[in-house]
């Protein structure tokens, strides 16, 4: 027997479904409106590989390591919907970069390919900042993550770092990388040991205490201990 009513509700709520998971994902909008409020971590950020991460992909660059790989040095491999994934900010996704109209602000790996598409829940972190700055009031964290900010990214890591042919990681499909462990031992990868790389990631500097609760990145402690005084940056500026 057919339920009209029900296989309308149904779809409604199927419906609710996406578009809340949408929502949550949000759009990409490059570094530089994390760098407006940010300024010291994006200043730190610009000097780490991640940043440089689309050079390697250019013609005559990393020769020795691309022959290593079986990949040919001369190939301009910015072009390479196989490649440029890795190396830039948001690839295949709302907002991200494309190949076609390459946005400077989100060429290399920048803030948004560890914490996620930033225009929901940057919102979130500017009305709390002013907030907190006004009358010390706190935000949980999990608003954040519903407003769709990654605080375990280790996952965003694996997706470029261990996508290859007989990885541990349980995640792995094509296109794969062709720098993996067998190649050279170099490109073993451990998050544990790259999450506190000074190449890899920016340096650390002293948050206020806006965000509180879980989830908390279990070296989130760690790293505030050793944290640097943060240069204030124009909370005005948003563009």
């Amino acid at each position: 027997m057919n339920h009209p009513i029900l296989l309308v509700m149904t779809a409604a709520a199927v419906f609710l479904v996406l578009v809340s998971t949408a929502l949550a994902e949000g759009t990409f909008e490059g570094r530089k409106k994390c760098y407006n409020c940010h300024k010291s971590q994006g200043e730190s950020w610009d000097k780490t590989l991640h940043a440089k991460a689309i050079e390697s992909l250019k013609p005559n660059t990393r020769k020795d390591a691309k022959l290593k790989a079986k990949l040919d040095p001369k190939k301009d491999y910015t072009k390479d919907k196989d490649c440029i994934g890795c190396h830039v900010d948001g690839w295949g996704k709302e907002g991200g970069y494309t190949i076609e109209e390459p946005d400077k602000f989100l060429t290399g790996v920048g803030c948004e390919s560890c914490h996620g598409a930033g225009s929901d829940y940057r919102k979130l972190h500017r009305k709390a900042g002013e907030a907190f700055e006004k009358s010390q009031k706190t935000m949980d964290r999990e608003r954040l993550v519903e407003a769709g900010q990654d605080f375990e990214f280790a996952e965003q890591c694996n997706a470029c770092h261990l996508n290859y042919e007989g990885s541990p990681w349980k995640g792995v499909k094509k296109p794969y990388t062709p720098f993996t462990p067998k190649v050279d031992k170099k490109y073993t990868f451990d998050f544990e040991k790259a999450v506190r790389s000074d190449k890899a990631l920016h340096e650390h500097f002293k948050l206020d205490g806006t965000f509180t609760g879980p989830p908390t990145p279990k070296f989130h402690e760690e790293f505030q201990k050793k944290a640097k005084p943060a240069v204030k940056s124009d909370k005005g500026e948003d563009d």
